[in-house]
């Protein structure tokens, strides 16, 4: 079952950036210019979660979500606001409101993801969907992801969701790779996370259980990275903590994303676009085309309708997954792949 959601937001470029990116990965979504048009829709139709910016006209999102929380049927309904607001006012206000969650601008579209899908999953939880198979992808799991795993699969970060007990819950297509390569990273039979070595596998508890706290803490901050070396001699994953929760976990929910990085993946390159090859979204994939037509990032700006900041964090997103650190080192990187660019 797909998950649907709605996107509210009024910036009419911005919304369709995220539309877009909701929808690549295989989610169903509706949208909405102001809270007054999604309230509307709210109260129509069924959806799994809502995206919706705080500061809109005819009716801000903290006003949305109040009224959302009072409507019958909708009270439950995750909610996660999109926002440049980082006052500590703002986000008191909205978690008086009840807000599930913050993602602040500009978007990182892999983390929006990955925030939907744990978001997803916790609701699964939360109704008592948390039966896990001998492969550790467990059939509640999978009910509560609602097109969420897919997503996950899309993107060319290994991801595993961690429980309190440091135990695996699920991973994706990636982390599947990386586990059956056995290249610097493996899975016990209880489901724990190991490196080559002991010092690295103690490297990985520590960076999991510093993240398991602050979870439990409601902190969000990333507990940290590990470089994990491989016996083939390839260059080392680098993988870091994030926590996932905002209290301590139930138990078989996810309170730690692990994210896996591989500075030497590159994915099959017959008949793949180069989004896929170097795991870049749609947002992504604009700007390199732009930039490979000689466009500066303030013209590229005026192009697409979005702000400078946006278009330097998009760049910042391609500079590390292609591993680049200069726009030269970039377009050099994409003219001279043999897959080039081509608008569409």
């Amino acid at each position: 079952m797909t998950a649907t959601i709605l996107c509210v937001e009024d910036e009419t470029d911005l919304r369709a950036d995220i539309c877009e990116e909701l929808v690549a990965v295989g989610y169903e979504v509706d949208e909405a210019g102001n809270g007054q048009e999604a309230l509307e829709l709210l109260r129509g139709k069924r959806y799994d979660l809502v995206l919706c910016d705080i500061t809109m006209p005819k009716m801000s999102g903290l006003e949305l979500l109040r009224q959302v929380r009072q409507e019958p049927g909708l009270g439950e309904l995750p909610f996660v606001f999109l926002t440049a607001l980082a006052g500590r006012r703002d986000i008191i206000a909205g978690k008086e409101a009840g807000v599930d969650d913050y993602l602040t601008k500009p978007i990182d579209f892999d983390l929006m993801l990955i925030t939907i899908a744990a978001r997803l999953d916790q609701v699964a939880r939360i109704k008592g969907a948390a039966t896990r198979d001998n492969a550790g992808h467990g059939p509640g799991l999978r009910a509560g992801l609602l097109g969420a795993g897919e997503a996950l699969n899309r993107i060319a970060v290994g991801v595993f969701l961690i429980d309190g007990e440091r135990k695996v819950l699920f991973r994706n297509r990636r982390a599947e790779e990386l586990l059956d390569e056995a290249d610097g990273i493996t899975l016990s039979r209880e489901d724990l996370l190991r490196g080559e070595k002991p010092q690295q596998t103690q490297a990985l508890r520590d960076i999991v259980d510093i993240a398991i706290a602050r979870a439990a803490a409601g902190d969000r901050q990333a507990s940290g990275a590990v470089a994990l070396t491989r016996s083939s001699g390839r260059r080392a994953l680098f993988a870091v903590a994030c926590p996932l929760g905002r209290g301590p976990a139930q138990p078989g929910e996810p309170a730690v994303g692990l994210f896996v990085t591989d500075p030497e993946w590159r994915p099959h390159a017959t008949a793949e676009a180069v989004a896929q090859l170097y795991g870049l979204s749609p947002a992504e994939t604009r700007l390199a085309q732009a930039l490979v037509r000689g466009l500066r990032l303030d013209e590229i700006a005026d192009e697409f309708g979005l702000s400078r900041n946006t278009v330097s964090y998009t760049l910042k997103n391609l500079f590390r997954k292609t591993e680049t650190d200069r726009q030269a080192d970039l377009m050099s990187l994409f003219i001279g792949n043999p897959m080039s660019l081509k608008d569409g």
